[in-house]
């Protein structure tokens, strides 16, 4: 097949990957330069975009694929955007300047971005290739699991942090036993101190959920499909569905086969550009400055950069800025941001009310707020995470500073 090509045509912008950080850029891009490229968007999904952030309230229950569709194919036609889905691109050839998806098409760019996000860590132990071992990826995923939820009682999810207990949260709410099973001794250990992890472990137990800590998979049994998990100690309990949610790699087999340079992820400089000019990349996929990415905020802004240069409007430059992390489990309220676990000269003011179920962690590093973790009163969580981004001084407000923006606001009058 020849690569499409029409002399008149407008310049072609080819992004592989319909995902959020790929049709964020491609949004923001429309909204500052609505005609200049001929688009045509690539998706391993069969498809439109979704929300891959609310598969969680999915597989709860609490929402339908429908409610969480962000781009239906309708609005690609609208926007004159050629929408390939399912048919995921398997090869670059720059000098031609031309990809090659799956099925055969083959496609010429004047520009590429590259979303082509990160694929789940499938733990490499024997049996991890049987039938009802999955990840938590995508909607077949999620079909997957409302189906073994429907047929099976026992699953183990692998893998305690926030992707981990969101799917055995869902998995609880369709009815099924569930084990945690995490390799540290305390859940998402990334974002939380000990203590508040504590507390959130202590809240789901009494949901229902099961854990196991401190538990080294060694095998999953089962001849076709799984039927257990054993431990390292030698210990083992029954599953029916294992879901492995313990981390994920940038995918980057097609950059690096193109030969792009790739370390841990698509090397990008502060415009989102790739070593090669006519190529971009955004999200999960790229690393920028030894940095990889796996939550939204980063992402958008690096979809406003990105957008920028591609629109020719190029004064931006990504800055990475301070994150933070919400748990979506009805119920549990946990907030963190920033660095919460301090270093040398930086101080912590707690507050615990067992009673209620509160915990709140502040850490101040010369007179400002650089690391927030909440539990249980999270309200707020914003005002902290504004504190911290924008650096402001705190030292007039220590006082009241873990009580909130009220009482601060309340003190300045």
């Amino acid at each position: 097949m020849t690569p499409s090509a029409n002399p008149q045509a407008r310049p072609r912008l080819v992004v592989v990957g319909n995902g959020m950080a790929g049709m964020r850029t491609v949004e923001e891009l429309l909204r500052l330069a609505p005609d200049l490229y001929d688009i045509t968007v690539f998706g391993a999904e069969p498809h439109g975009n979704y929300n891959r952030i609310l598969l969680s309230p999915v597989l709860a229950g609490e929402k339908t694929v429908a409610d969480i569709m962000l781009n239906t194919r309708e609005w690609y036609e609208e926007n004159g955007i050629e929408l390939l889905a399912g048919d995921p691109v398997v090869s670059i050839d720059r000098p031609r300047r031309v990809v090659r998806s799956a099925a055969g098409r083959e496609v010429r760019y004047d520009r590429l971005l590259l979303a082509t996000g990160s694929k789940p860590f499938i733990i490499p132990v024997p049996g991890h290739q049987l039938d009802g071992v999955i990840a938590f990826r995508d909607i077949q995923d999620v079909e997957t699991m409302l189906d073994a939820a429907r047929n099976h009682r026992h699953a183990v999810v692998i893998g305690g942090g926030l992707l981990g207990l969101e799917a055995a949260n869902g998995l609880l709410r369709q009815g099924m036993d569930v084990t945690v099973v995490h390799l540290a001794d305390c859940l998402m250990e990334r974002q939380l101190d000990k203590p508040a992890a504590t507390l959130l472990k202590g809240a789901l137990e009494r949901k229902g959920l099961r854990f196991l800590l401190s538990a080294q998979t060694a095998e999953i049994l089962g001849s076709e499909r799984v039927t257990g998990v054993r431990f390292k100690d030698g210990s083992e309990i029954p599953a029916d569905l294992v879901v492995m949610t313990a981390g994920v790699r940038p995918n980057i087999e097609l950059a690096a086969g193109a030969g792009l340079h790739c370390e841990r992820a698509i090397v990008v400089d502060d415009t989102l550009q790739t070593y090669d000019p006519r190529i971009y990349a955004v999200g999960e996929c790229v690393q920028h400055r030894q940095a990889t990415f796996g939550l939204v905020a980063p992402i958008w802004d690096q979809a406003r950069v990105c957008a920028a240069h591609l629109a020719g409007a190029g004064h931006r430059r990504y800055v990475q800025q301070a994150t933070a992390t919400k748990l979506k489990v009805t119920g549990v309220d946990l907030y963190s941001a920033g660095d919460f676990i301090g270093g040398e000269g930086s101080e912590d003011l707690v507050l615990r009310d067992a009673r209620r179920g509160v915990y709140k962690r502040l850490v101040l590093q010369d007179g400002r707020l650089v690391g927030a973790v909440l539990y249980g009163d999270v309200q707020d969580g914003a005002w902290y995470f504004e504190l911290i981004q924008q650096r402001t001084p705190v030292a007039a407000l220590r006082q009241r500073l873990l009580f909130g923006k009220a009482q601060c606001e309340a003190l300045a009058a």
